[in-house]
């Protein structure tokens, strides 16, 4: 049995959410967001590579925007485990073609993760353990294994895995056939699965073997699978942009759940930053020289250590400084930043600002 694990990062993503910090230039995964030194792509490369392949196991898919970057802030990362993107079409597309290179060089029972590049880890001993579970679960069974994140609130922002039948334990964790994948529900809805104790949050990390996911993209995503296989990725321009839950995961009968805790965050939108760095005996969150009069309940950010943020009389904003631009917006409505973007893209004057 092959229980060594092919960690694949997916860098893709534009982390729009996070603009003015994230451009197209520096796209969020190469920002540093827990006060730490490392980018989020850097931490989650250094926690992947402690499981105890190294670099040589590790691989990346990201576009071709920001794939020079990719190489700076990962130098040690074989240039053969680096694979570009013509062009953005989704994860589905990105798990198909990472899946059908890795069989190519490893055979089809190498087991492949997929970990999206801008999630936080509280504790890597209780990841590492959780991946040797899945890992032995992906390698003994014809499954796609997700980690389903035990809820400590119940969120309208996450997709959610309901557990169905136990068919086991690995590594002293307990694992499930996957009953059903619900996209983002309303707040009565998610307090409704979290009273039930059967569900989960996705993820969006997924363990499996590469003939296993290969044969299910055959069955559920023929679309996808077989451009690739016939022409290779020079076709990806043409390929359906889908992601691999909508494409795949929502139809195998091959999904499997281990519920794990180990501190998780998704980093999806400036409130991140809250949950992970807010303080009890603070008011705000700062990370910006910030004078506050009657100020509470906000999240202040300047690139420039220089730049001094001044406010009165503020109540739960985030206001983000970097370069030429100032965003102050509602915490509640850090989510439409989207449609700001969409705005500036418009507007000839404002493009340098993406």
């Amino acid at each position: 049995m092959n229980t060594l694990l092919f960690p694949v990062i997916l860098a893709g993503g534009k982390g729009e959410r996070f603009w003015p910090l994230s451009r197209k230039d520096r796209p969020k995964q190469f920002l540093s967001l827990d006060g730490s030194s490392r980018s989020l792509l850097q931490a989650t490369a250094d926690r992947l590579i402690e499981l105890g392949g190294g670099w040589d196991l590790l691989w990346v898919i990201t576009s071709n925007q920001i794939a020079e970057g990719v190489r700076q802030q990962l130098p040690d990362l074989p240039s053969q485990n680096l694979l570009i993107e013509s062009e953005g079409r989704d994860t589905a597309a990105a798990v198909a073609w990472t899946s059908l290179e890795i069989k190519r060089r490893y055979g089809e029972d190498a087991v492949i993760g997929f970990f999206p590049a801008d999630h936080w880890i509280a504790d890597q001993e209780a990841f590492a353990h959780t991946l040797s579970a899945a890992t032995q679960l992906a390698a003994s069974t014809a499954a796609i294994v997700t980690l389903g994140i035990k809820p400590t609130f119940p969120s309208t922002g996450y997709g959610y895995i309901e557990q169905g039948e136990k068919i086991g334990s690995f590594n002293e964790l307990p694992a499930y056939h996957v009953n059903r994948f619900t996209e983002k529900p309303n707040r009565e809805t998610a307090e409704t699965f979290l009273s039930t104790g059967r569900f989960s949050w996705n993820s969006g990390m997924f363990v499996f073997r590469a003939g296993v996911v290969l044969k299910e993209l055959h069955t559920h995503a023929p679309e996808i699978i077989e451009p690739l296989e016939q022409h290779g990725p020079d076709i990806y321009p043409q390929l359906p942009k889908k992601s691999i839950d909508y494409a795949l995961m929502e139809k195998t009968t091959l999904a499997y759940v281990l519920p794990v805790d180990f501190g998780w965050d998704d980093l999806g939108d400036w409130n991140a930053i809250e949950r992970l760095l807010k303080k009890e005996e603070t008011p705000n969150v700062e990370l910006a020289t910030h004078i506050g009069l009657d100020t509470q309940g906000a999240i202040i950010y300047a690139s420039n250590p220089e730049d001094v943020v001044v406010t009165i009389g503020l109540e739960d904003v985030v206001i983000v400084r970097d370069r030429n631009v100032t965003l102050v917006v509602k915490k509640e409505r850090t989510q439409e930043i989207k449609q700001i973007l969409k705005i500036l893209q418009s507007d000839s004057r404002f493009t340098d600002l993406l």
